[in-house]
């Protein structure tokens, strides 16, 4: 992972949520929504929520509305939904919420998917913004695609990205209330 220019105190926990869309995936066999935590994991963030949705606006809308209350919650990354196929509807959903959006994310994911598999990166839709004071990231549902953008594009920036979303310097996440579509608390991870 390349920063380019490191934060000071980069051993911030931020808080984040993860949210799969699939019409066909479990969540024993969602793959791309556990590289993403693990990911998030690794690089010391904290995972407080998790769901795996339909393909469907509704639920999406439904949840960020939820995400967007938690104030204990930086950011939220979405896989899934952002083909072109007909019930691809996650970017649909979410450009209209967004307060403000980062549209080199979108364009430096496709150049970098470009670079690994060639003109089909034109047919992503990934998406980057803000919604309600947090970051939100919105990934393809590979797994390739979801391991690129976050090694290359999320992570490097994500604790810059928050702390200039906050206009300040960011604190320590504490455990919260944050809870698993289930209602199950998640334990802190070391």
């Amino acid at each position: 992972m390349v920063l380019p220019h490191p934060d000071p105190g980069t051993t911030q926990r931020i808080r984040c949520a993860v949210i799969t869309l699939s019409d066909t995936r479990t969540v024993a066999d969602d793959r791309s929504g556990q590289l993403i935590q693990h990911c998030l994991t690794e690089a010391g963030h904290v995972v407080g929520f998790y769901a795996l949705l339909p393909d469907e606006s509704g639920p999406l809308v439904q949840q960020l509305g939820r995400l967007a209350q938690q104030t204990d919650l930086d950011v939220i990354i979405t896989n899934g939904g952002t083909g072109v196929a007909p019930r691809d509807t996650t970017y649909d959903a979410i450009v209209p919420l967004l307060d403000k959006t980062l549209p080199g994310f979108g364009e430096l994911f496709r150049w970098l998917s470009y670079q690994e598999i060639g003109s089909r990166a034109m047919a992503s839709r990934a998406l980057a913004g803000t919604y309600h004071g947090k970051l939100i990231f919105v990934l393809p549902g590979s797994s390739h695609a979801v391991r690129l953008a976050m090694q290359s594009l999320i992570l490097p920036e994500l604790i810059h990205l928050t702390r200039q979303l906050a206009d300040q310097p960011a604190q320590t996440a504490q455990p919260s209330s944050l809870a698993t579509a289930t209602g199950d608390q998640l334990p802190d991870r070391p």
